[in-house]
């Protein structure tokens, strides 16, 4: 019996594009990139230090009783910095890597982030959900071959191509991290402007879903848009590390979700890519014509990261020869050698070696 993982493969390789990802914090967590209230709440801890005040262990509570409000992202980097050009700079930091951190392979792309924009790059993805203000989906796209329609506002998406015209779109549900609109108070969790819930109203009513690394514990405006979705034209996948929260548990049920247990993102991304790349190469016709085995040679050569394709390829067009040679109709001690019959006998050759001998000139040139 299959199981889930191996499940999602089949469907994504049958149906390609018709799978969206939600992703959320937790992959990029992986990257050790800081999530929005994280960095709300150092900002916090350093204003506290500059004022030779400790705010610990309880920052919102320290800025709520000297500010007189609630520790807010936007409202905070306002009163930091007197213009955008200064707020972008702070930001850098928490999201772009340092020497020291990229040489770490922090804050930059992960495993999963590789993974599905490779999928994307072969037509497997089209749709990207997610919740994370960095831009580590946007490296690994481009990394891959692909430059996604990005979008974050709400007048972006009014000029917007119809998704199913879009080669790949990552939809960033709350904000990127060098445009203070970001979306991180629980106030504005809870509601999406009405071009955000439309979006997500078609993706939810006419794709697939994968899900991972979203506790969906805060984010109300985006649980709603999948409470709202009735269709179940295509299945929900998600993907379950440790305990799941009670809101993740409901929504499981209601979407009548596929619940995946998982290592971790990591793991689970790269297995699915791997697994639809296999079906991909299972479902690839062998080179049946001598044109379609030389172009197929020719394209293995041009990059090291084929040997091992170009070497099956070869393999196999060996064994054919040695398959099509070895019955009755060669055996050696019959039929009597004479001109007609060793003529039919080196036409027979031939003709079983007639890729073998198109392409050992090609692969050797």
């Amino acid at each position: 019996m299959t199981n889930p993982t191996e499940s999602l493969a089949f469907a994504m390789h049958a149906n390609p594009g018709v799978y969206a990802v939600l992703v959320g914090s937790g992959v990029s967590r992986a990257a050790k990139i800081p999530t929005g209230w994280e960095i709300t709440l150092d900002l916090v801890r350093k204003l506290a230090a500059l004022r030779n005040e400790t705010c610990d262990p309880d920052p919102e509570r320290w800025y709520r009783n000297t500010f007189d409000t609630e520790a807010d992202y936007s409202e905070l980097l306002d009163k930091l910095c007197g213009t955008a050009a200064e707020r972008q700079q702070l930001l850098r930091g928490y999201f772009e890597p340092s020497a020291d951190e990229r040489e770490e392979g922090a804050k930059q792309p992960t495993a999963t982030h590789r993974a599905i924009a490779t999928l994307a790059s072969k037509g497997f993805i089209r749709i990207i959900l997610t919740t994370n203000f960095d831009r580590l989906m946007e490296t690994a796209l481009d990394g891959a071959g692909v430059t996604p329609t990005v979008l974050t506002t709400p007048d972006q998406l009014q000029g917007a191509l119809p998704l199913i015209h879009t080669r790949c779109c990552v939809v960033k549900l709350h904000g990127d991290y060098l445009d203070t609109r970001i979306r991180n108070t629980q106030a504005e969790l809870d509601s999406y402007p009405p071009e955000f819930d439309g979006l997500l109203d078609r993706v939810f009513d006419e794709f697939g879903l994968v899900v991972c690394g979203w506790s969906a514990a805060w984010d109300g405006a985006l649980r709603g848009a999948l409470y709202r979705a009735s269709s179940r034209r295509f299945t929900t996948y998600w993907a379950v590390h440790g305990n799941v929260q009670d809101e993740a548990r409901r929504l499981i049920g209601h979407r009548g979700a596929e619940s995946i247990p998982i290592e971790d993102a990591d793991q689970f991304f790269t297995t699915v890519e791997q697994h639809v790349e296999s079906l991909r190469e299972f479902a690839r016709p062998h080179p049946l014509s001598t044109e379609a085995a030389v172009a197929s040679v020719k394209r293995y050569l041009s990059e090291v990261r084929y040997r091992i394709r170009l070497s099956d390829l070869v393999d196999g067009v060996v064994e054919q020869v040695i398959s099509a040679t070895s019955g009755e109709e060669f055996a050696v001690d019959r039929p009597e050698p004479n001109t007609t019959t060793v003529t039919a006998r080196v036409r027979r050759y031939e003709a079983a070696s007639t890729t073998l001998l198109a392409l050992a000139p090609v692969a050797s040139f």
